[in-house]
């Protein structure tokens, strides 16, 4: 029995060795660009099949380094913004840095075909972290009062999808993040449509998903 017992600790140890060192490996072998599940798996120094028994696709490995970006790269930012003076321009920069760390895992967002999904799905998760400052710098009245956390995610991944390309620069990205929040503007905002029938359920369920 104090066999069995002593090697289900180590069994866990090594699975999670085994995540963490393949979550590593794809953000450096999408960092290159185009990259291939062998290629993650021979970067990471594991067989293909340990591979696909903790990431079974492409989609899960694209989840891993978007949470691995957020929880390493970009939470410290948002935590250091708590007590900015400037929430507004606090939320522009962890924007564009978010844009920036994607960029610069150059394959991450066409390694899979629904990356916009599954972005938004992390994000969601990350939202209840921005909530407190958006709550504080639409009381500032810097940011329309209409807009919710939830909506950020949703918002952030548009930006993406149009910024986190090959020939986008970080100056030309820091210009259009500065074009966006112009639209967050609340002296010139028109009032935001109500969502069909379904939808306010729909963001309810997300939105809990962003505070679990």
């Amino acid at each position: 029995m104090a066999t069995m017992e002593g090697r289900v600790p180590r069994r866990r140890v090594d699975a999670r060795s085994s995540v963490e060192r393949i979550t590593a490996a794809g953000r450096t072998v999408l960092g290159r660009g185009d990259a291939s599940l062998e290629q993650i798996a021979a970067e990471a120094g594991v067989g293909i099949a340990t591979l696909y028994r903790h990431f079974p696709n492409r989609e899960a490995i694209v989840r891993a380094v978007l949470e691995d970006i957020l929880e390493t790269d970009l939470l410290p930012l948002v935590e250091r913004a708590a007590d900015s003076p400037r929430t507004r321009q606090a939320l522009q920069d962890i924007a564009t840095h978010l844009l920036d760390l994607i960029t610069e895992e150059r394959g991450l967002v066409t390694f899979a075909g629904n990356f916009a999904d599954v972005a938004v799905e992390v994000l969601q998760r990350f939202s209840a972290s921005l909530h407190p400052l958006l709550v504080r710098a639409q009381q500032a009245g810097e940011i329309r009062p209409d807009l919710t956390a939830e909506d950020i995610p949703h918002f952030l991944v548009m930006a993406v999808a149009g910024l986190a390309l090959p020939g986008a620069t970080p100056s030309l990205r820091a210009r259009f993040i500065a074009l966006l929040f112009d639209s967050l503007n609340p002296a010139t905002a028109t009032p935001l449509p109500p969502l069909l029938s379904g939808e306010d359920d729909l963001r309810a369920s997300l939105g809990n998903v962003a505070r679990t």
